[in-house]
């Protein structure tokens, strides 16, 4: 296989929120672009990455003890800046494809920023990204080989 970039198999560009959106508004920000994961960006910086896990397990831990106007008044208050995970690991769109994969397999992570030097999100990749990758170059080995 050559040697594939981040760059050649990343979403471009990214789809990004600021810390002050609210849960509502998060949850259907990736309903409308069937999305799972958010960078989370302020002064065109990232500074954090929120997934569709934590914000239905914020929807979860506030419903335990709430009746549905409360629920919905305090998710409606909720910024994703609370619950967003601080420390997000990235990478560059020159990086080796495989860097990546390895990254978010040590990390148990399934989606990367992709950031320049000045650390403005240019693009994201996930496992899907990966695994659409990998399904593709398998396909292509089937069809040289013939088998």
């Amino acid at each position: 296989m050559e040697r594939m970039r981040v760059s050649d198999i990343m979403t471009s560009p990214a789809i990004v929120i600021g810390p002050t959106t609210t849960v509502p508004e998060a949850i259907a920000m990736m309903k409308e672009h069937h999305i799972r994961h958010l960078p989370v960006v302020e002064n065109d910086r990232l500074v954090g990455m929120i997934s569709r896990g934590d914000l239905r397990e914020a929807s979860i831990t506030a419903s335990i003890n709430a009746d549905s106007y409360e629920l919905h008044f305090m998710l409606s208050r909720l910024t994703v800046g609370k619950l967003m995970s601080r420390k997000v690991f990235t990478i560059t769109p020159d990086a080796p494809l495989v860097h990546a994969a390895e990254l978010m397999t040590e990390q148990k992570i399934a989606g990367l920023p992709v950031v320049d030097e000045k650390a403005a999100v240019v693009g994201i990749v996930t496992e899907s990204d990966l695994l659409r990758t990998l399904a593709l170059k398998l396909r292509e080995a089937e069809e040289a080989t013939g088998k």
